[in-house]
């Protein structure tokens, strides 16, 4: 038989020719699948430890964030009790006799400065835009109003005073805007 021919017949026993028994090749094989196997069992047991750390994680930042939540203002708070018991005293003080209505309004106006600072401390800042061009942007016109004193499209009075919180507003101002001098005048039919 030539080469050829030796050719042919392996490939038409469908086997191949190679180096070494077919003993060390079913070795080579399961040391093969045994390796793969564990590679697998290792893969497996990484993805659980990850998938098991990423709950965890989850879980985590779940409670934080409700802890957060939870006791965010709690500095804030703190800086408004002395606030609260200057209140307190001032009211024990107007429930006595003979008590003088004019210190009671000065000591209310100190509470109301005591509670105005502890509040810029976290970064509330009053709107006042009293004689100031009114801004659609942080102010809320009620009303117009004739003023010879303040000139058109200015705020005349400020109802309510506004608010901004870290820069972003919190409540407008609720102003009255000046409609300029009144012409005493009937418009010509």
């Amino acid at each position: 038989m030539n080469t050829t021919e030796s050719t042919q017949a392996t490939q038409a026993s469908g086997t191949s020719e190679a180096p070494g028994s077919p003993q060390d090749q079913a070795t080579s094989l399961s040391e093969q699948l045994a390796a793969a196997r564990k590679e697998a069992a290792d893969n497996h047991d990484r993805y659980l430890r990850t998938a098991a750390d990423l709950e965890n994680f989850r879980r985590r930042t779940v409670r934080e964030k409700e802890e957060l939540r939870l006791f965010a203002a709690s500095r804030l708070l703190e800086d408004l009790l002395p606030a609260l018991d200057n209140l307190g005293l001032g009211l024990a003080a107007a429930r006595q006799p003979g008590a003088d209505a004019k210190s009671l309004a000065g000591g209310v106006e100190l509470v109301q400065q005591q509670l105005k600072a502890a509040l810029a401390n976290h970064g509330l800042k009053e709107i006042n835009p009293a004689g100031l061009a009114f801004d659609p942007h942080q102010q809320e016109a009620l009303s117009h109003q004739p003023s010879k004193t303040v000139p058109a499209e200015h705020v005349l009075t400020v109802v309510r005073t506004g608010y901004v919180l870290n820069g972003r507003l919190l409540r407008p101002a609720s102003v009255i805007v000046s409609s300029g001098p009144s012409s005493d005048k009937e418009p010509a039919s």
